[in-house]
């Protein structure tokens, strides 16, 4: 088996903030990576909210912390890092007081990396496995301070504990942008049409819609099904294959267990290489 397992293989990557860790991974099996990052993240334009948040947590008493991103617990401690003297610490020693109730690997990981651990991880890794979770849990009078993204009020989440009569303080750390030139993705849409590609790899259900809103007003959506359908569709895990099977996809690869980006690289090798010792993912 050779050492680069993907040789002559064309993969498309609309990745955005681990664009180059992905394709480094499969450049270095052999694989040809087209990449167009569908999705730009910022700070959220406003951090007054953000900054008025931390002060709160960090000075009055609560019960649980419930994370939904990585990305979003990042964003907080930069925010807290702006903020100038002890915040930083002082945010992280807060939340190592809390209980920490985290949807997916990902905020986990962002946990592990400032020295602290989630004490509750939800069943799947979506605001239904949080409520999931937490159903059978008394949370009246109890204080959840929750970490949002986008513009998103995640109304099913906030409801959920309202009703259970927890006090609730949500905070959203950062945005989605769609400004990443409309020119791109018609450019990715018109490589994926023309057959030259061998697969797709999606890592967030963001990415999947962002495509068909371009998409939609390129080709049309059932042109984009149709190119879409012609090629391996990747999903890193199943809250990214379902954005997929609801518009009528079908995924073929997705890691069994371990929702990253190795192991979804390991599928791919599996698909179009095999397998050996000298080719897997450690």
């Amino acid at each position: 088996m050779s050492d680069l397992p993907l040789v002559g293989r064309r993969i498309a990557l609309p990745e955005s903030r681990e664009l180059d860790l992905f394709a480094d991974m499969l450049l270095k099996r052999g694989a040809e990576v087209l990449r167009c990052p569908l999705v730009a993240i910022h700070d959220a334009p406003d951090q007054q909210p953000i900054r008025d948040w931390l002060e709160a947590f960090i000075s009055q008493p609560w019960d649980d912390f419930i994370m939904l991103t990585g990305e979003g617990m990042r964003r907080l401690l930069t925010a807290a890092e702006r903020a100038g003297g002890t915040v930083r610490e002082d945010f992280i020693t807060r939340l190592g007081q809390v209980r920490k109730i985290v949807r997916g690997p990902k905020p986990g990981a962002a946990l592990r990396a400032v020295g602290l651990k989630a004490e509750v991880t939800a069943v799947e890794p979506t605001t239904a496995g949080i409520i999931s979770t937490l159903q059978a849990e008394d949370l009246r009078g109890r204080r959840i301070a929750v970490q949002l993204y986008g513009t998103d009020p995640n109304q099913l989440l906030m409801s959920f504990l309202q009703q259970a009569g927890a006090q609730v303080a949500p905070v959203w750390p950062y945005v989605y942008a769609d400004d990443v030139e409309n020119a791109q993705v018609d450019a990715l849409i018109a490589e994926l049409a023309a057959g030259r590609l061998d697969a797709i790899a999606f890592t967030s259900g963001t990415q999947v819609r962002r495509l068909f809103q371009i998409g939609r007003r390129s080709v049309g959506e059932q042109r984009l099904k149709e190119i879409l359908a012609g090629l391996k569709i990747a999903a890193v895990g199943p809250v990214v294959a379902g954005e997929l099977q609801e518009r009528g996809l079908r995924v073929d690869l997705m890691p069994p267990s371990s929702f990253f980006m190795k192991p979804l690289v390991r599928e791919l090798v599996r698909e179009f290489g095999g397998t050996s010792p000298g080719n897997g993912l450690h």
